[in-house]
């Protein structure tokens, strides 16, 4: 699948604290006012803020970090306070002190119209929070249906089942329109908050996917940071979702995109080149894909736990008398603990079968271990979690009843913090099995907890962990034993080997876990995401911004402050005023789109270059990466245009001069040895095929699966360098192809011996305009830059080099489409008849702009 990143662009005018310390509570600062979106002019160039210390950072989440208590007669007004373990008030650990911080969410309590602006001032004034109200109407619908319903589970490789043709359709229209309206409410009050060319803004999870692009349709340059706390599914999956290329595009609409694990930032970075087209690359260790001139970074890092937090609860009073009571209850048995909230992915019965399994197996373990499962109220509504909720207390009933004593103990939540970390600490064993989950911090807590355990005063710290290969925080827990939960006998058997190992091997395994937990807590994760945030935006005062596209396919196309694009008003009057003119150009891409099926040239297309060519003062050629023949045959009406083939090493100066290699002829030999590994790649690549040129072999991918294709490709360039690193050739990678050419062959060597000859006729030119869409024109841009500064050369006084399509390029111009390109070419055609208009009346079009 060719990249789409450059394609249909419509163009726009351009124009060490605590996690309560109260002193981050910081008054929040006016925003600028945008008075117009998706206009950014020149004059907002400007230098970036001094201290990142003390840039703002803009925390949205869907729920704010409050605890909320319906009002109390006589009072209007619900009663808050700070929730101490959510996530956005444990973050805070990693920023920097000093910087002022602002909450932006929802919280569970409908407000009514005449009570939201006194209960927004209440909390910005006390907690720095900003609520957004959503209609209840449209909360449910956005929340409770489409997040928790739909997409929630596609998330976690949860697909829709059948429907049939008289009810509802898998994904209806009414809430993916709840779940954008939503989104939009969240965009306005952030929007009224931040200070676009200052403030940091971070996003967390599913909730708010669509964010990205309603934030970045009104402020183009707003350092935008996203962060997924859930799965991210294959592309097989994700590709369900009717709304699939909306929400990716989003994402894209982030500065930085951050996810718990490779495999789910692998899952996304496949989605984008599968429905995209778009590749990624690495750069330092960073992975990222260029969007439309924007470098989006992926970031791969999983969350942590606020580590003294947890310390503090260990050593608590009421922790140490929980465990006391629980030490005496479970006396000469062990405990294996497992906390889950009550949810069908979680796989609470399935521990439960393996549990009755382990019993079966082991008899003697009976009366002796006990499973204390702990069941967190679910966080959605529907018959599921009801099915759930009862099968599993059916479970545990039968258990207990078949094995005569209290086998499973199931405590139905919520059980405060403080209870949560005594069962922790009386634990031999936690067990997480969830068939899949993002990343889960209950074997953090556990291990954390272990360590301070009042149980195990004086004593070796040690701990088992049993853990789900399904989940993110598996491939971070080295030493946990890794189970297939949907394998009832493998669980159970890792059961028995976390009871029965030796006490030195749980003391090693703990050991390892803690230096883990206490390194990567939750402080390092928001400090390495905000610094790495600070870094993707580094840039974006060195570009020129256009906003194009509508509705949820906007984006940003981020260019040079020098870029712009070509215009015939600007390139004629030099045109007129020259007369030794070159004028080079590509075939594919630049006068043929690339996804026309027939490659031979349009009447348009010969009929302007004939034209160009008939006057005496122009030189034009097409510099093509194709074959002479083909060439030659397509191009047979045109008399004295020249032709570059296969990258410059064939080339002729009209119909009827012979063709010249651009170096003596060479050994071929090297075919033998390449064609051989080509032919294996292609064998083994469904959709690939070789092509044979004169001067070079080339393998293309574009038809074949395009992960599997890139893959390929990058393995084949590995392949040939290597088997071919004596001879002498140079193996490149282009768009879906990968080329061996001999050494010494470009277009930017075509550039420099067409000037080259050009003076040695005693015509050197005084105008050059060059134009091409791919990598490899970007060795005739580069080419061109090199002779201008050439001292030993006459200055070139005209020289135009000109990409096709809005990229990054070391081009100076763009032209949108091969159609733009025949207009240009068709301009200069006129321009050339017609008088120079006087200097007084020229109007500067890129002075307007």
């Amino acid at each position: 699948m060719p990249s789409r990143s450059c394609s249909n662009l419509l163009d726009l005018a351009e124009s060490s604290s605590d996690y309560t310390d109260p002193t981050r509570l910081h008054s929040p600062r006016l925003p600028r006012v945008m008075t117009l979106s998706n206009v950014l002019s020149d004059d907002s160039l400007e230098s970036p803020p001094s201290s990142p210390s003390l840039t703002r950072r803009i925390i949205v989440s869907h729920r704010l970090p409050l605890r909320v208590s319906p009002p109390v007669p006589p009072s209007r007004l619900p009663s808050f306070s700070l929730d101490p373990d959510s996530i956005s008030i444990l973050l805070l650990s990693g920023l920097p002190e000093k910087a002022p911080v602002l909450h932006v969410g929802t919280f569970p309590l409908f407000v009514s119209p005449d009570l939201q602006e006194e209960i927004a001032e209440l909390l910005l004034s006390r907690f720095n929070c900003v609520p957004v109200f959503v209609p209840p109407e449209t909360h449910s619908l956005f929340y409770h249906s489409f997040c928790k319903r739909h997409l929630w589970p596609l998330l976690h490789s949860q697909l829709p089942l059948a429907v049939s043709g008289s009810g509802p359709t898998p994904f209806p229209t009414n809430l993916w329109r709840a779940y954008v309206s939503a989104n939009k409410l969240f965009a306005d009050k952030v929007l009224e908050i931040t200070n676009p060319e200052d403030d940091l803004v971070w996003i967390h999870d599913y909730h708010l996917m669509a964010l990205p692009t309603f934030l970045r349709r009104r402020s183009p340059r707003i350092k935008l940071g996203f962060f997924l706390h859930s799965p991210f599914p294959s592309s097989e999956i994700f590709k369900t979702l009717p709304s699939r290329e909306d929400l990716l595009r989003a994402l894209l609409n982030a500065d930085l995109v951050g996810f718990h694990t490779f495999d789910y930032a692998r899952h996304f970075l496949s989605c984008c080149s599968r429905l995209l087209g778009l590749d990624y690359a690495s750069k330092r260790g960073h992975l990222a894909i260029e969007y439309y001139g924007r470098t989006v970074t992926v970031k791969i890092l999983p969350t942590g736990i606020h580590v003294g937090r947890l310390h503090s609860n260990a050593e608590s009073s009421e922790t140490k008398s929980k465990v006391s009571e629980l030490v005496d209850r479970y006396y000469g048995k062990i405990v294996l603990l497992g906390i889950d909230d009550m949810d069908v992915l979680k796989g609470i019965g399935l521990k439960f079968l393996a549990m009755e399994r382990l019993l079966e197996d082991h008899p003697s373990l009976r009366d002796k271990v006990v499973f204390v499962q702990i069941a967190n109220p679910a966080r959605s509504q529907g018959t599921d979690i009801q099915h759930v909720q009862d099968q599993t207390h059916s479970l545990a009933t039968r258990i207990n009843a078949r094995f005569g004593y209290e086998a499973i103990v199931l405590i139905d939540g919520p059980v405060p913090t403080l209870e949560k970390a005594a069962y922790y600490a009386v634990a031999e064993c936690c067990v997480v099995n969830c068939i899949r989950d993002g990343l889960n911090l209950v074997p953090y807590k556990y291990t954390a907890c272990r360590q301070w355990s009042p149980a195990l005063e004086s004593k070796p710290k040690k701990s088992v962990i049993v853990v789900s290969e399904f989940i993110g925080c598996s491939p971070s827990l080295s030493g946990a034993i890794r189970v297939n939960p949907w394998n009832v006998d493998d669980v159970a058997e890792a059961l028995n080997l976390a009871i029965t190992m030796p006490e030195s091997e749980k003391q090693l395994r703990h050991d390892k876990h803690y230096k883990y937990v206490s390194s990567h807590d939750i402080a390092y994760w928001a400090r390495s995401f905000d610094q790495d945030l600070q870094r993707a935006c580094k840039d974006h005062y060195l570009k020129r911004c256009w906003g194009i596209g509508f509705g949820l396919s906007f984006k940003v196309v981020a260019l040079g402050p020098n870029f712009r694009k070509l215009s015939v008003e600007h390139i004629s009057s030099a045109y007129r005023r020259t007369s030794s003119r070159l004028i080079l150009l590509d075939y594919d891409g630049t006068m043929m789109p690339q996804t026309s099926i027939s490659k031979t040239p349009s009447d348009e297309v010969i009929s302007v270059l004939n034209s160009l060519c008939a006057d005496p003062k122009n030189v034009v050629f097409v510099v093509s990466g194709r074959g002479k023949d083909s060439l030659s045959k397509w191009f047979a009406s045109c008399d004295k245009l020249g032709i570059s083939a296969e990258h410059g090493y064939f080339t002729r100066w009209s119909k009827d001069s012979p063709w010249e290699s651009c170096m003596m002829p060479s050994d071929f030999d090297w075919k033998k040895i390449a064609e051989p590994v080509m032919k294996l790649y292609t064998e083994t690549t469904d959709g690939s095929y070789i092509e044979h040129k004169e001067s070079a072999l080339v393998w293309h991918h574009q038809d074949a699966d395009p992960d599997f294709g890139s893959c390929q490709a990058k393995e084949l360039l590995d392949h040939l360098e290597n088997v071919l690193a004596k001879e002498p050739v140079v193996v490149k990678r282009g768009q879906h192809i990968v080329e061996v050419n001999p050494q010494g062959i470009s277009k930017g060597v075509v550039v420099e011996n067409l000037i080259s000859t050009m003076l040695s006729r005693g015509k050197p030119p005084d105008f050059v305009l060059c134009i091409g869409d791919d990598r490899s024109d970007e060795d005739m841009f580069e080419s061109i830059t090199s002779s201008v500064k050439n001292t030993s050369w006459p200055a070139i006084s005209e020289v135009f080099a000109c990409t096709v399509g809005k990229k990054p390029s070391k081009a100076k111009y763009y032209l949108d489409d091969t159609v733009d390109v025949i207009k240009m070419l068709q301009g200069l055609v006129t321009a050339s008849t017609q008088p120079p208009r006087s200097s007084s009346f020229q109007v500067s079009f890129e002075g307007l702009l």
